[in-house]
């Protein structure tokens, strides 16, 4: 009988970018030293471009001083990827786990990351797919919806995946999304004819299927997890 896996799931709302990274730093030491069982951060972050450890900020087509003007920020990240885009209306989810502890490796792990955004778009009707050769994150036809770009030191996992709802898709202009020309960005919105419900179901329904296609058995939500971030950033 498989051994009970526990997830806790930190819903956050909207949290800037920079104390969403200083929270991942606190909880992937916590992991590495089993102070703390796996652990699921759900956000949204306010408009915000990010750069990964490949530094191609070349991809951005506006000069960084132009950036205040639109209202976004840009960060510099140690995650894999090119750079992306992140902003209201797109659920992001980080997973703080260790690989080891479930039996996975990297490309396992990005492909069930992969299957959990399809699945849900498949729920409304979306039929996505991974990204083929060249291409990263989960597509509808040539389109992409969702973007995956993550860290894993020790064994240990962060960043994560973001998945269009509906964000502002003019952000997108702005750059070459995931270093990818010629490619379009679209959104949960703009791929379905159904009604879709409230952000927080949407993102729950991501919770939900993250957590069966990544084995764990018992939930352990934390929806005042903001008292978290009040501790993170006095510590």
């Amino acid at each position: 009988m498989r051994v009970l896996q526990n997830l806790e799931v930190w819903k956050l709302g909207v949290v800037n970018y920079l104390d969403a990274l200083k929270l991942q730093e606190k909880l992937v030491l916590d992991r590495k030293s089993h102070r703390r069982c796996d652990t699921l951060l759900s956000l949204q972050h306010p408009p915000t471009y990010t750069v990964g450890k490949r530094q191609t900020v070349h991809n951005l087509l506006i000069p960084q001083s132009d950036l205040e003007r639109i209202g976004a920020e840009l960060h510099y990240t140690q995650r894999g990827g090119d750079i992306t885009f992140h902003g209201p209306h797109q659920a992001i989810l980080y997973p703080i786990i260790s690989l080891r502890d479930i039996g996975l490796g990297a490309r396992s792990f990005v492909e069930k990351i992969e299957l959990t955004m399809i699945e849900v778009a498949a729920s409304y009707g979306v039929k996505a797919r991974p990204g083929q050769t060249g291409e990263t994150g989960v597509w509808v036809g040539e389109r992409k919806i969702g973007a995956i770009g993550v860290r894993i030191s020790n064994g240990i996992t962060s960043h994560g995946m973001a998945f269009n709802m509906d964000p502002d898709l003019s952000y997108f202009r702005h750059i070459v999304p995931c270093g990818i020309a010629d490619k379009e960005v679209t959104s949960l919105r703009m791929e379905t004819d159904s009604d879709l419900p409230a952000e927080e179901i949407i993102h729950d329904q991501l919770i939900s299927c993250f957590a069966r296609i990544f084995g764990y058995t018992n939930l352990i939500w934390k929806e005042d997890a903001s008292i978290f971030l009040d501790k993170n950033e006095t510590d």
